[in-house]
């Protein structure tokens, strides 16, 4: 029996397909459909890999006359870890899809729930209508608090239905026959989605800054109209952001079971401390949010924050990161 034969028996009894064992190997399709042809034969370090990813010998896969394949000794201190079924991968799809829009509503509401104290408080100092800016200041904050509540009910909910495949994020996995065959296609037929909205998306948060500066050309003039610029800027960008989030769940479910990019098996390692700064960076954005709108009561212009620490984040996430690699490297 020749090298050719003997791969495709040793693929079909793994239960792969072309594909998922180029994937294995990393290698294109074309590449191990001309190794089963006899078009080609791969180099030295491929044959080592193939002989440790089927278990069997050298011998077996380059000597013709060694019919019966000689299974290899491999340690076996190393962990099996998880198998993830094709039916346990698409009930995870399913729940990051129906979560993402949910999960983008919620940081939407996070991001506008200051437009109502900011309209109410420029309706009471620069109209006739009768409402104190005590009573103003006392909505408005009422419902700022109430939509980040709702924002947050939001979150815990959609987490709960995604705490099951939590795994995913730390600890690396094996996917059954089909699995990556079927989310690579997802993933495919996903992109333009995904490009689109994210053009979409960074587009509509760099339009926003534009009734920032249009108060430049009336200020000192129509109060009024400044604030609900400024309230349609932030409006604008928590459209944009909407964008970003819920196509970026759906994409990040994808990279998840692929266990490419950011969920990678050697980003995992680093992947929960990165999170745990994560979360404080924006606890802490949203500390001084909070605390610089309400001890200066400039909430027109304090949403910026929001701004500067969203162009701030992949830089302090990525130094954090390649910190963190370096460090476990030593």
């Amino acid at each position: 029996m020749i090298f050719a034969e003997k791969l495709i028996q040793l693929r079909k009894k793994s239960g792969w397909s072309q594909e998922e064992l180029a994937s294995q190997m990393d290698v294109t399709r074309q590449s191990v459909s001309k190794w089963e042809s006899a078009q080609s034969v791969p180099d030295l370090e491929k044959i080592l890999r193939l002989s440790e990813l089927f278990e069997v010998s050298l011998d077996y896969l380059l000597k013709d006359e060694v019919e019966e394949a000689e299974v290899l000794n491999l340690p076996q201190d190393k962990p099996c870890g998880r198998q993830v079924t094709l039916e346990e991968a698409n009930r995870f799809l399913s729940a990051k899809r129906d979560t993402s829009g949910k999960v983008a509503i919620g940081v939407f509401l996070c991001v506008i729930s200051p437009i109502c104290l900011l309209v109410l408080g420029a309706v009471s100092e620069y109209t006739k209508s009768g409402l104190s800016e005590y009573a103003a200041g006392g909505i408005g904050m009422i419902a700022l608090l109430a939509l980040v509540a709702v924002a947050v009910g939001i979150f815990i909910s959609a987490g709960s239905k995604t705490a099951p495949f939590s795994y995913m994020d730390t600890e690396d996995f094996e996917t059954e026959y089909g699995v990556t065959g079927m989310v690579k296609d997802r993933k495919e037929k996903y992109k333009n989605r995904h490009t689109k909205n994210n053009i979409i998306g960074a587009s509509l948060c760099i339009l926003s800054l534009i009734p920032l500066f249009g108060t430049m050309v009336f200020k000192g003039e129509h109060e009024l109209l400044l604030i609900v610029m400024l309230s349609a800027g932030i409006f604008i960008a928590g459209i944009g952001v909407f964008l970003f989030v819920r196509v970026g769940i759906v994409w990040a479910s994808f990279e998840r079971l692929l266990q490419e990019g950011e969920y990678s098996k050697s980003h995992k390692k680093v992947r929960t401390a990165v999170s745990m700064v994560s979360t404080v960076y924006w606890v802490a954005t949203t500390a001084i949010f909070l605390a610089y709108s309400l001890a200066t009561n400039n909430w027109g212009y304090s949403w910026i924050i929001w701004v500067v620490a969203g162009v701030l984040s992949p830089a302090v996430l990525g130094i954090t990161h390649v910190m963190l690699e370096k460090r476990e490297e030593r």
